[in-house]
């Protein structure tokens, strides 16, 4: 891979933040510093994680920890999601495009935290 653009990870999260981004448009604005700010940066943290992680595949644990990093925003965003319909911000079938995606791309940062033998650059020995 030349860019971490290219990764199928990395374009579903950024579809995901920005269908987070879209939706979150309907809050009240009540929430602009709450929910809505909190959901927006775990949502765009995804891949602004990733990006940096994909710089570091010399280092393995500092991927897999960039990869981490990236499931737990993800797994944040999915949270304010539930706040969002709990408070009747949305509706089920609102959310649920975005955690599909939330959901492929957590399956495949688990992968990469997996294996990282397969994602990982290692440097050649002399």
């Amino acid at each position: 891979m030349a860019s971490f653009k290219e990764m199928i990870a990395y374009r579903k999260g950024f579809e995901m933040s920005q269908l987070v981004y879209k939706l979150s448009k309907k809050f009240p604005k009540e929430e602009t510093y709450s929910l809505t700010d909190q959901i927006r940066r775990s949502s765009r943290s995804v891949t602004a994680n990733f990006g940096e992680g994909y710089r570091k595949r010399r280092y393995p644990a500092h991927f897999v920890s960039k990869m981490t990093d990236c499931d737990a925003e993800n797994a944040e965003t999915q949270v304010w999601l539930d706040h969002a319909l709990a408070c009747e911000y949305v509706t089920k079938a609102d959310i649920a495009p975005i955690l599909s995606l939330t959901e492929e791309v957590g399956k495949l940062l688990g992968h990469m935290i997996d294996h990282p033998e397969k994602y990982c650059i290692y440097p050649k020995k002399p």
